[in-house]
């Protein structure tokens, strides 16, 4: 039963948030220019429950990892099939440009849930961040030479209001010269250090090695939350949002420079893990990875890879710049290269996801 509450539903609306409106913005966009819509469907392969209202046909379908928008001659071999009368309604007669809005949509949605998401957490929750708060002082490091301890709250650097760690972090970080004058709270004292940063050599999240400065201390690890008006929670959730487009971006990169491992990749199994592990603490714990996961859904979907939305855009870019759309027998052939990429994928994601597993490591570790 625990599976079911704290596992199950919670991966089933995740994964049905994304779906969905990923599905709403080809659909939106494809209404907006008045193409028909076939189908719309939450989930690939046979029916389960389906009604048309109007010209459209809502479905549920069994294979819950996906879904689709059909559109009226949405492939080049169904035009003979529209009726006359109907074909300024279908997909492939529309403008270029109009046609890649319809396909922009689906990734952009993501993104912009992302952004309504992150909105709404930092409105009503404020924002989480690490206090600046010293945790550690490394021995005959600046900052203990200069006499800063363990407890101290850093308020200020270089007369600039610390509010977080990161805050600090990123003063010492980017100060070339001389030293910083940080004043700090220790108990009911206000005290003020200087401290000279030296240069040092760490790993970034990518597990590179890059150059900065280090002052020898380590945040305590404890939390405030950062209350926001409507203004600063929708400012905060913009910029929240293109820095975690920016870092999925380079984390792809990354993975074909080969700098990240392809053992990091992680599909639904993972997903189904990870909220399950936050539902356990709280459901509302799974709206921020809702986020995160849904800028790496929108992202992801535009690698120009065919069966993907970025794939087809790049058809019609083609088409755009040509004045004419790729023939079909090499739009196939695109699509089965496409759909070997998509399955060795799959493959190695599930594989990776098994092997956190401890049941199914021990079969690989034995087999391999």
């Amino acid at each position: 039963m625990s599976f079911f509450i704290y596992y199950f539903i919670p991966f089933v609306i995740v994964l049905g948030v994304l779906i969905f409106f990923h599905e709403l913005g080809h659909f939106l966009v494809a209404k907006y220019f008045r193409v028909k819509v076939l189908k719309f469907s939450l989930g690939f392969g046979y029916k389960i429950v389906g009604r048309k209202i109007g010209e459209t046909e809502y479905l549920i379908s069994t294979v819950p990892l996906g879904g689709y928008v059909k559109l009226l001659g949405e492939s080049p071999d169904e035009e003979e099939d529209i009726p006359p009368e109907e074909m300024h309604r279908a997909f492939n007669t529309q403008p270029v440009l109009k046609r890649i809005a319809i396909v922009v949509a689906g990734p952009l949605f993501n993104l912009i849930l992302a952004f309504f998401l992150f909105s709404g957490l930092f409105y009503f929750s404020g924002e989480q961040l690490l206090a600046p708060e010293v945790g550690q002082v490394r021995e005959n490091s600046p900052a203990y030479r200069a006499g800063i301890k363990k407890g101290d709250i850093i308020l200020k650097a270089n007369g600039k209001t610390v509010r977080s760690w990161d805050d600090i972090k990123r003063i010492v970080r980017n100060y070339t010269k001389g030293s910083i004058s940080i004043i700090i709270k220790r108990e009911n004292e206000i005290l003020n250090f200087e401290v000279v940063p030296e240069p040092a050599t760490v790993k970034n999240i990518f597990g590179e090695e890059i150059k900065t400065n280090l002052i020898g201390i380590i945040a305590s690890g404890r939390t405030v939350s950062i209350e926001m008006g409507l203004i600063d929670s929708i400012v905060h959730a913009f910029l929240k949002t293109v820095n975690l487009i920016w870092l999925t971006c380079v984390t792809i990169v990354k993975l074909f420079q080969g700098v990240i491992s392809i053992k990091t990749l992680g599909g639904p199994i993972m997903i189904g893990q990870m909220t399950g592990e936050l539902a356990k603490q709280s459901y509302a714990y799974i709206l921020p990875l809702l986020a995160v996961i849904s800028i790496n859904l929108g992202i992801l979907n535009l690698i120009p890879v065919p069966v993907l939305d970025g794939g087809l855009i790049v058809f019609l870019l083609i088409e755009l710049i040509t004045g004419k759309p790729l023939s079909i027998k090499k739009r196939e052939i695109a699509q089965k290269i496409g759909m070997i990429l998509l399955g060795v994928l799959i493959v190695i994601v599930t594989f990776n996801d098994l092997s956190r597993i401890e049941f199914f490591r021990k079969i690989f570790q034995s087999l391999f």
